[in-house]
């Protein structure tokens, strides 16, 4: 496992390490050399003006939809983009893209709109092709599976290199922080069984989107570790559940960031979320119940 992330080549795939270490806003980018494929622009801005410069970029692949993954998309207006099917639609509108964040407070998206636009270069865009789960994809470096692992978003896709036994794991990033599952279409079992589907997958490296980025050596425990942040993150919620709270109360105890952080707005919208996520599920299962605007637990 390699420790502080620097530009590296396996085989034609160059892994390109994004600012600060590739956390938030940033994530590493992956271009396929020989075929100009880049994947998530959101690395180094001058690094990928550079590499449109010289030697080329012929096509933009996304994993997915969100910011962290395309702010610097629009250096390649003009190139095809590829993503799929189920994840372009936040693409093409701003409101869309809102909507899909679960934001419904006017507050929050007047605070997001801006910070959309201007630090990360919101511009609607419409996919050129859609990548497709199961797509063996013939470039002329070799070919890409093209793997399907929503749960983050869902149409989240990794992408596996068979030549080079690379994964790309995308936004399923092996960090403490764990899992991100607070959209308003993620899903907690998604997420679990794309984690357990990329651990199958027969790699000799793996590739993050995030801060480590690197791994050559088999992750092991560190996926079981990756996994358990979710259990964790729960049984913190059944916790504080003993007395009722309401959804705002919950937010508060701030069980996924675990303080109050800068800005307010950013991380309550991710609080939020992630804290839903987990009382639909409890509350299908019926350890929750709520009563009014009060969620409690059942026993």
């Amino acid at each position: 496992m390699t420790e502080m992330a620097k530009e590296t080549h396996f085989g034609p795939v160059l892994f390109i390490p994004g600012e600060n270490r590739g956390r938030y806003p940033n994530c590493h980018s992956i271009y396929i050399e020989g075929d100009k494929v880049l994947i998530d622009p959101a690395s180094d801005r001058e690094r990928l003006i550079q590499l449109r410069k010289d030697p080329g970029i012929e096509a933009v692949w996304l994993t997915h939809w969100h910011e962290d993954h395309f702010m610097h998309l629009d250096l390649f207006d003009d190139i095809p983009l590829l993503i799929s099917e189920q994840d372009a639609p936040p693409l093409s509108d701003l409101e869309i893209f809102m909507d899909a964040y679960g934001m419904g407070d006017n507050h929050a998206r007047e605070y997001w709109r801006p910070v959309l636009e201007q630090a990360f270069h919101f511009k609607p865009r419409r996919p050129k092709h859609f990548l497709r789960v199961g797509d063996v994809i013939h470039l002329k470096s070799g070919t890409v599976e093209v793997i399907g692992t929503p749960g983050h978003t869902p149409g989240h896709v990794s992408f596996f290199f068979p030549g080079p036994e690379v994964l790309l794991l995308g936004d399923y990033d092996l960090t403490k922080f764990g899992p991100w599952y607070g959209d308003l279409n993620s899903s907690i079992r998604e997420t679990i069984n794309s984690v357990e589907r990329l651990r199958k997958v027969p790699a000799r490296i793996w590739l993050a989107s995030h801060e480590t980025g690197i791994f050559e050596e088999e992750p092991g425990t560190i996926w079981d570790e990756y996994l358990s942040v979710i259990a964790e993150r729960e049984g913190k919620l059944i916790d504080l559940l003993k007395t009722p709270r309401t959804l705002e109360q919950i937010v508060a105890a701030c069980i996924v960031y675990g303080r109050p952080r800068e800005p307010k707005m950013f991380f309550e919208l991710g609080e939020r979320g992630h804290m839903k996520k987990h009382l639909e599920k409890l509350m299908k299962e019926g350890l929750v119940v709520k009563d009014g605007d009060y969620y409690i637990t059942s026993q």
